[in-house]
Formats: C-alpha cells, sequence, structure tokens
C-alpha cells in the first residue's frame, strides 16, 4: 500500500521528527500504525497474501543498503545513532555529503543510489524485515517479506570508478543474501518475495547468468521457505523461458505493461510452479475493464488451475493515491472512471470472486463496469474536434522554425547584457506557512479573491527584493501561486482534473499531488502573463517566466490510456506554445521550459526508446517554435542520466539547460563535453535536496571543475532545482555563497 498512508500520516511524522518536535520513538509508533492499517486494510478487502518489509521511513534502495551494510565510510564515522545515519545518507549531514539520488526505473519515485566498491564489506543488518515480520506476527498475520533482489540491488548502484562493475561485488552480496534468508526462515517466515524489476530490461547474458547464479544461491539458502521471484514495469521479453527456469515457486509478471507473455508463460511454466498476474494497473488510476481481464486470465486457469494462479496490481500500490473516499468534491463521472489503492484491492476481490464463480450479482457488477468504461469512451468533455483539427493541420516545420544557436546567442547578447557566469535560480522559492495557508483559506472560500492576490504580490515583492540584495543576475518571482508545477497549470487547462488528497511519494517526506489528465487539452485563457508582468514590473533585472514542459506534465500526470501517449504531448505543447508566445509579447526576455521528466519518461526497453526520443523532442521545440530569436529559452532537467540522451538534449537546442549536478561533484558533465555541447549550460552547485547549505569555497570549488568542460562564457550559476521545499533560513545564506562564489570566478584568471 502507499506509505505515506491516508492522510500523509508519514510525511507529518518525518517532518516533526527532523524538526526536532518529536522523538524517534513517537516517528517510530506512527510508522507502526501505518503498517498496521495497510495490512488490515488488505486482509479485509479479502488479499489472502499479506506483504511486509514493503514500508520504508525514506526509500527501500536505502533500507537495503542498511540491510546489507552497504554504508560508505563517511557516514559510518558520524557519531550518531542508526537512524541518524540513516536520515544522513538520504539528506546529508554537516559537510557530509548524502547519497545521490535517481529516479526509480521510468517513475516519478526518486532513490538513493548506493555506492559499491571493491573496499565494500557486506554486513547483515537484519532488524528491520526481521522486525516487520515479527510485528505482522503480532498482529495475525503470516506475512511474506519482501526483498530488493541482489542483481537489481548492484545494478540500481554507483561504481567507484569509470570502469567499475557493481556486479563484481555479487559473490560477496550473496553470501549476505543466504544469511538473511535463513534467519527469516528461523524466524518462521515460509515464504518470501524478492522483487528482480531490472529483468524488464535489457538484460544481457551477463547479467541473467548473474540472476541465474543468484537464485540458485538463494534457493539452496532455504529450501523450505517458498520463494516468489517478481518483475515489474514491463516484459521479461526474450529472458521469458530463462526466468521462468529459476528455482521459484511463483513468478509475478507484469500483464498490464506486457499483457502478451502470458501466453508463452503458461506453456513455459514448470509443473509445480505459479504464476502471479499482475492484471491490475498500479501505475495509473483508471478503473480496469473488468471483462477485459477475465478474458485474458480465463486461458491461464484453464491451462494451469486456480490452484496456480494468483491474481494481483502489476506492481507496488506506492505509485497511485491511497482511496478515492476522500475526494469529496469531484463530480461523480469523473469519480466512477477512476480507482486509487484501496478501490483496486476491491478490483482484485471482484476478479477473484466473479472467475471462481461469476454468479449473478458479479455479473451485475461487470455490467456495470462496463457501462461505465463505455461512458468515458463516448464523453464529449473527452474529445474535443477543436484539439484534433488543430493537431492534424500541424507540419514538421512547425518545429524547425527557429535560427540557429550561433544567430539567437548573439541577438540575447544584445539584448540582456549579462556577465560571465551568470547567476540565477530554477524557480520556485521556499512556500512557507503564510503562503500554504492563505491558499488553504482562498480554496476554502475563506479569504476573499482580493486578499488572496494581495498576500501574493507581497510574497513576489519579497522574493524580488531579496534576490537583488543577494545580487543574482537573472531574477524569477518565486511561484508563490503554485501549489506544484505541474498541477497550477494542469488546474487551468481544459482536459485536466485535480484531486483534494491524492497524494504519492516522490521521495522521503515529499509527495506530490499528480493531476489526472482523462482528456483532449487546451487552454483556456493565458496562466502565468499576470504574475510574471507583476514581478518584471518591481526590478530592472530580468525575470525569467516559468513554464512546465509538455512532456513533464504528461510524465507527472495520471495519463489518459485511450490514445497514444504522443498524441496527447502534442496537444500540450500547443496549449504550453501559446502560453509561451503570450509571454513573450508581454516582454518577457527569458522563458524557462521545465522539463525535468523527460529522461524519466524514456522506455526501458531501447527498441522503444528513439521514437518516444524523437516526439518528446519535437513537443520541445514545437512550444518555442515561434519565439523571436532575441528571447532567451530555458530549459530544466533534473535526476537524469544524461550521458544516455545526450545526442537528444543537443536536439532540443535550448539556449540554456539547467542540470542537477552537485551531488555528482560535476562529473556528469563529461558527457556534454565529449558531445561537444555548443549551448549554454547551468550545472546545479547547490544541492537543494539536503540540509547542508555548500560554503562559497565549495561552490567556487565546483565552479572550477565546471570550467574543465564548458568554456566560463557558456556556464550558468544556479542550484540544482527549485528551492520550494526550503526555508528562507537555509536558502538565503546558500545563495549568498553561490553569488560570492560566482563573482570570485569571474575574477579569477587560473581558467582552471
Amino acid at each position: 500500500m502507499p506509505r505515506i498512508g491516508k492522510g500523509r500520516e508519514l510525511k507529518a511524522a518525518l517532518e516533526s521528527y527532523w524538526d526536532g518536535r518529536i522523538p524517534a520513538a513517537e516517528l517510530q509508533r506512527v510508522a507502526s500504525d501505518l503498517r498496521h492499517q495497510h495490512l488490515t486494510s488488505a486482509a479485509t478487502t479479502g488479499v489472502d497474501v499479506l506483504p511486509c518489509n514493503d514500508f520504508s521511513l525514506y526509500d527501500h534502495v536505502l533500507d537495503t543498503c542498511v540491510l546489507v551494510g552497504a554504508i560508505p565510510e563517511r557516514f559510518m564515522r558520524l557519531e550518531m545513532s542508526s537512524l541518524e545515519r540513516y536520515f544522513a545518507m538520504a539528506r546529508g549531514s554537516g559537510e557530509v555529503r548524502p547519497l545521490a539520488m535517481t529516479k526509480w526505473f521510468d517513475t516519478n519515485y526518486h532513490y538513493l543510489i548506493p555506492e559499491i566498491s571493491p573496499d565494500t564489506q557486506f554486513k547483515l543488518c537484519a532488524e528491520k524485515p526481521l522486525s516487520d515480520f515479527r510485528e505482522a506476527l503480532s498482529w495475525g498475520f503470516c506475512a511474506r517479506p519482501v526483498l530488493l533482489g541482489p542483481v537489481s540491488f548492484l545494478l540500481l548502484a554507483k561504481p567507484d570508478r569509470p570502469s567499475g562493475r557493481p556486479l563484481d561485488a555479487l559473490e560477496r552480496l550473496l553470501a549476505v543474501y543466504e544469511q538473511l534468508l535463513g534467519v527469516l526462515e528461523a524466524a518462521g517466515a515460509r515464504a518470501l518475495q524478492i522483487d528482480e524489476p531490472f529483468l524488464a530490461t535489457d538484460m544481457d547474458d551477463v547479467q541473467m547468468a548473474a540472476v541465474e547464479w543468484s537464485w540458485a544461491r538463494l534457493a539452496s539458502a532455504a529450501p523450505a521457505v517458498d520463494l516468489t521471484l517478481a518483475t515489474y514495469f514491463g516484459g521479461v521479453g526474450e529472458n521469458l523461458e530463462r526466468v521462468l527456469r529459476l528455482p521459484a515457486s511463483e513468478f509475478h509478471l507484469d500483464l498490464v505493461r506486457a499483457p502478451e507473455q502470458l501466453e508463452a508463460a503458461t506453456a513455459a511454466l514448470a509443473p509445480a510452479a505459479r504464476l502471479s498476474l499482475g492484471v491490475i494497473d498500479a501505475r495509473n488510476v483508471w478503473a480496469d475493464d473488468l471483462q477485459a481481464t477475465m478474458r485474458l486470465v480465463e486461458p491461464a486457469l484453464v491451462r494451469l488451475g486456480h490452484d496456480r494462479v494468483r491474481l494481483a496490481p502489476s506492481c507496488s500500490l506506492l505509485h497511485v493515491p491511497y482511496s478515492l473516499a476522500h475526494e469529496r468534491r469531484m463530480d461523480r463521472d469523473l469519480r466512477s472512471w477512476l480507482a486509487f489503492g484501496e478501490e483496486k484491492l476491491g478490483e482484485l476481490q471482484t476478479l477473484k470472486e466473479a472467475l471462481a464463480a461469476a454468479p449473478t450479482r458479479w455479473r451485475e457488477v461487470l455490467d456495470a463496469n462496463r457501462e461505465v468504461l463505455q461512458a468515458r469512451g463516448t464523453s464529449r468533455r473527452v474529445h474535443d474536434p477543436d484539439v484534433a483539427a488543430r493537431l492534424a493541420s500541424l507540419g514538421n516545420v512547425d518545429i524547425a522554425c527557429r535560427s540557429s544557436y550561433a544567430t539567437r546567442a548573439q541577438a540575447q547578447a544584445q539584448r540582456l547584457s549579462l556577465p560571465d557566469l551568470p547567476t540565477t535560480t530554477i524557480g520556485s522559492f521556499p512556500q512557507t506557512q503564510e503562503i500554504r495557508a492563505a491558499r488553504r483559506e482562498w480554496t476554502d472560500g475563506t479569504l476573499d479573491p482580493q486578499e488572496y492576490e494581495h498576500t501574493l504580490e507581497e510574497e513576489i515583492r519579497t522574493t524580488i527584493a531579496r534576490q537583488e540584495r543577494l545580487g543574482l543576475d537573472v531574477l524569477v518571482h518565486g511561484e508563490a501561486e503554485r501549489n506544484d508545477m505541474v498541477a497550477y497549470f494542469a488546474e487551468q487547462l481544459r482536459g485536466f482534473a485535480v484531486t483534494e488528497h491524492g497524494w504519492v511519494q516522490s521521495y522521503g517526506s515529499r509527495c506530490v499531488k499528480p493531476p489526472i489528465l482523462f482528456g483532449d487539452v487546451s487552454r483556456r485563457h493565458p496562466v502565468s502573463i499576470r504574475w510574471w508582468r507583476f514581478a518584471q514590473g518591481l526590478t530592472n533585472r530580468p525575470v525569467k517566466a516559468m513554464l512546465t514542459g509538455p512532456v513533464t506534465m504528461l510524465v507527472w500526470s495520471f495519463v489518459r490510456d485511450d490514445q497514444p501517449r504522443e498524441l496527447t504531448a502534442r496537444q500540450l505543447a500547443l496549449a504550453i506554445g501559446e502560453e509561451a508566445l503570450d509571454l513573450e509579447r508581454a516582454g518577457a526576455a527569458i522563458i524557462q521550459i521545465d522539463e525535468a521528466a523527460l529522461r524519466e519518461g524514456l522506455p526501458l526497453r531501447r527498441a522503444a526508446q528513439p521514437d518516444y526520443l524523437r516526439w518528446a523532442v519535437d513537443c520541445f521545440r514545437l512550444v518555442c517554435a515561434r519565439l523571436q530569436d532575441s528571447t532567451q529559452v530555458h530549459a530544466h532537467m533534473c535526476y537524469s542520466q544524461f550521458d544516455e540522451i545526450i545526442e537528444h538534449i543537443l536536439r532540443m537546442d535550448a539556449d540554456v539547460l539547467s542540470i542537477e549536478a552537485s551531488r555528482s561533484d560535476m562529473r556528469l558533465l563529461q558527457a556534454f563535453a565529449d558531445a561537444a555541447y555548443p549551448n549554454q549550460l547551468g550545472p546545479g552547485v547547490y544541492d537543494v535536496h539536503s540540509l547542508r547549505q555548500p560554503s562559497a569555497h565549495e561552490i567556487e570549488a565546483l565552479l572550477a571543475r565546471a570550467e574543465r568542460h564548458i568554456p566560463r562564457e557558456r556556464l550558468w550559476v544556479n542550484p540544482d532545482c527549485g528551492l520550494k521545499t526550503r526555508t528562507w533560513e537555509q536558502v538565503l545564506p546558500a545563495l549568498e555563497h553561490l553569488v560570492t562564489a560566482a563573482k570570485r570566478r569571474r575574477a579569477s584568471t587560473d581558467g582552471t
């Protein structure tokens, strides 16, 4: 179940603990209560096999680091409790930088990247899985512990050097896993789930051989334990038969992403093994087509028998909101089209009982489900002929009509007159309690709209004044009016709906509320011009206008599943392009188009990646295609493996690209240097997700490293990401150091 709870109880407890308002014991009590609620809810719904050790205080990959003793030396030297060390690995502590963070496969969930070296001495710390299992037993649940598999764990890791191979550590790591299985077996565990999500990617022979070797070892370590191998986020593909030959009692397959693998799996499955069929979409919020799912499953039941088939969500319900129960303002039609976490468990129970007997009352439920789906498919709210007509009129010229970068750069330099190493931020500034309270009161109708606008104006006035005092070269208005970079625009575009409580964990205590993109997209009216114009009127320095890009709008929403994603993305690009053009007409000299999720949307299989990257980059270019040469287009991307997509970043042709770089110590700039990246680049010098405030000396050193890859005249100085989640007390000193470091580098002549 979603870890954060129905009311984001985990978020509140974590932030209270970090702020010193509650002790560790209270944090652990809240976590225990959530685990009990999750197990009780699932059991009450009718779930037969219940998981444990799937809950995490921050991140399950970080949990695995602690479990196997993969704790870098810099954290072991810290004199603190094990819980404090755990959070230091996630968030940093003093001068100790945290583990790097990136996206979990193709989701918007962030995991902490393990650091593995030849010196890593794995050592079992089984406290968490053992405690969670015994806790479930004490509540009357004989739950199945869930573990991240050893091969996927190592493939998720960062080697200590470019030539390093994390799988070289598998022998040492397996010894710890074998010990862990023995401990869990001794504690009474009779079943265990081991996740190997990398099996949904392009696994080579070496990696597959590592999986086969690891499973032979694990099966021997606990012969009395019923092992389930779980794959998700896609099909196993050409390795399906090799996977099904592994010594597991059960194999979980994602049939939402890859239904085509079921027929081959039922044919190749060993006589004593079971299939767990991931038939309920745990990555999206649409109600299941129950009759279509039954048609998919029934041949497997005929061939294998009911005792060898289990029904399940496609993957963890971590990626969807908890429940529709609190969505009281949502209109009835849209609500009938949806299923959140609790509702998806209900769908599983319906499928189970309908497949088992199909009594009359289930036929009525199935017919009602079909009527809802038909109503959605024919709704005028979903299909807009005007949007379809405009898309049909687009041609290739619409994405390729800007001048060359060299021509644009000259026009922009004349218009902006910026110094070398210009300083700026990514866009958002702290969302204070006062801003959030005013927004709640305005939303609830208890604050007059004019008073709310006055509150926002005062916040923007303060934000601009602070940036001027700091000496930043390019300012932002701070986005005080935006609850979220995607939801803010979604609220004002046709085709979207927003929820009241549809929260999903992004990382740690950070939760997002993805909008629901249910229909054709178009712009009702200008969205951001009013606030940009107000901010620009307060200063003579350029103020960046901030837009969320079409692919990020797509990827960070729950997207309609009734048409190709490319088509939806192009609709978004047209709407956002209209906004960009209106900003330019209003006088904006710099427009930033955030595409933080472009890499995240990349398909896991290489064969599908070129087509996605083609249309994703086309959509970015479509947004800015009609802008003048003198309008500087910025793009922001974060937490991406840039070397994998560098040729497509080149084709984006943004005038300035700002990226996350501080956690890698600028090492990722090598990809840009190798590609002779010709445009301007803003590698982040300040990790906004850490509590650390970098010194001016540290930032200056980062800039010096950056200049080894990118010439100074094409470098910008900025944080890694937006500052929304930080406080002003944290932000102001860090930005002061950033400006100081930039000025020192401008004055230096060493060029190193």
